[in-house]
């Protein structure tokens, strides 16, 4: 799982990332997970041309799961802290 979003990539970065994405393509699933919408990833991907390219070859017949804007993992820990002091 990459998780995209939290930590800006230099154009190195991008471009490494990129060739991992291109080398899996149709061969290998990617599952990936950012707290931002795809019209905000040229703030994690310095190079706008390079972040256009790599929206494009991850949407590519993809498939999306949004699961709103809620946290799941502090949804989670809330579960359960209301469990074990019932």
């Amino acid at each position: 799982m990459v998780e995209l979003g939290y930590v800006k990539l230099d154009r190195h970065g991008a471009e490494l990332l990129f060739q991992i994405f291109t080398e899996r393509e149709e061969r290998h699933a990617i599952a990936i997970a950012s707290n931002r919408p795809f019209t905000e990833w040229d703030q994690t991907f310095t190079d706008k041309r390079l972040c256009q390219t790599i929206v494009d070859r991850l949407t590519f017949e993809a498939h999306f799961i949004e699961n709103g804007t809620q946290s799941f993992c502090l949804a989670s820990t809330t579960a359960k802290r209301k469990a074990t002091t019932a």
